[in-house]
């Protein structure tokens, strides 16, 4: 087998993995965007019930979060804000 004929070959199987990778990526960046969609409308939802949709975006941030740190930045902001006298 010649260079030319390995390199062809070993292009193709690369090609081949590559093709792969790239359809994967594009189900899951439609997945993704399905997903986005669905979050819109439950927001919506909670719009419409009376809900504001921005202090639930924050709850969902802090419920990610590790409780200590919470703690430790809540401490913080109430110091700040005694020092300013709020």
């Amino acid at each position: 087998m010649s260079d030319n004929e390995q390199m062809s070959d070993s292009y193709k199987v690369t090609a081949g993995e590559l093709k792969q990778f790239i359809e994967r990526i594009e189900r899951l960046e439609a997945e993704k965007k399905d997903i986005a969609d669905q979050i819109k409308e439950v927001k919506a939802e909670a719009r419409g019930r009376g809900y504001d949709v921005r202090v639930l975006t924050k709850l969902i941030s802090i419920r990610k979060r590790d409780k200590d740190d919470i703690a430790e930045e809540e401490a913080v902001l109430e110091m700040y804000k005694e020092a300013l006298g709020m």
